[in-house]
């Protein structure tokens, strides 16, 4: 029985048709084990928190997502606070995104920077969020890496250069159902040569969801969709990439298995 890990899902969304419990089902049926609930504002965080407590292997975040206007801004302090719940296993997500500009660059550096500074104080690994900002990101990345701050670029859909710049800042790369789309033939070749041990998948549920299921409301059971496409890719069978992406995911956030 294969085991994944949905490592950016955001189940407390209204976006859902089906209630909480049947998602986690879903899930659970496909193999889904683990699910890592992704918070975007601190308003909402308390929201995010009940989820992960509602169940032994849903873990949740804390952090302020970089193009969210008219929230409350995520002191390190704050953050830090925040994440000395048991169940906060990671910082973010952050990053930058210039692609809606609702938030000056400038700001989002600096929230970004905010979000390094709690990761370094409590050796959490960071979330990052990167849209239309490649080479800011990888500077901020290298940046966090210098102050011994690791995490994963999540929902990556970048090129091999940019991968290869966050790993070698010991960053992982997640990939979503973006690398299932018939127009994604080169985030393809970059999940071709991603190391085994620095891959993880995720849906980033309610959004992306993979072939076969385009155009329907993600969910964590559709992780799995992702995963046997990233594994072909790879010449893998499901359950050697399901392995290797699952201990990825419980090496980076410090998750020991029930």
């Amino acid at each position: 029985m294969i085991e994944l890990a949905d490592s950016h899902c955001h189940i407390d969304f209204p976006d859902y048709p089906e209630e909480r419990d049947q998602l986690v089902r879903n899930a659970r049926d496909l193999g889904v084990r683990y699910l890592l609930n992704i918070s975007v504002c601190l308003e909402d965080f308390p929201a995010v928190l009940a989820v992960a407590e509602s169940d032994p292997e849903i873990y949740a975040t804390v952090g302020v997502h970089p193009n969210y206007a008219d929230v409350e801004e995520p002191t390190a302090d704050r953050l830090a606070e925040l994440a000395a719940h048991p169940k906060v296993v990671g910082i973010g997500e952050t990053g930058l995104d210039y692609f809606r500009h609702q938030v000056e660059p400038e700001t989002q550096k600096a929230r970004f920077r905010n979000h390094i500074e709690a990761a370094r104080r409590l050796g959490l690994p960071l979330i990052i969020h990167s849209r239309n900002a490649r080479e800011d990101t990888v500077a901020m990345v290298r940046e966090a890496a210098e102050r011994g701050v690791n995490g994963v670029m999540h929902c990556f859909a970048e090129d091999w250069a940019t991968a290869e710049a966050a790993l070698d800042a010991g960053f992982y790369i997640s990939f979503s159902g973006i690398v299932t789309f018939k127009n994604a033939p080169e985030l393809r070749q970059v999940a071709q040569k991603v190391p085994a041990d620095r891959l993880l998948v995720e849906t980033d549920s309610p959004y992306l969801a993979p072939e076969p299921n385009r155009g329907k409301t993600n969910q964590p059971a559709f992780v799995r969709y992702t995963a046997e496409r990233v594994a072909a890719e790879r010449g893998e069978s499901l359950e050697e990439l399901a392995a290797a992406t699952t201990a990825n995911f419980l090496r980076l956030f410090a998750i020991e298995p029930a």
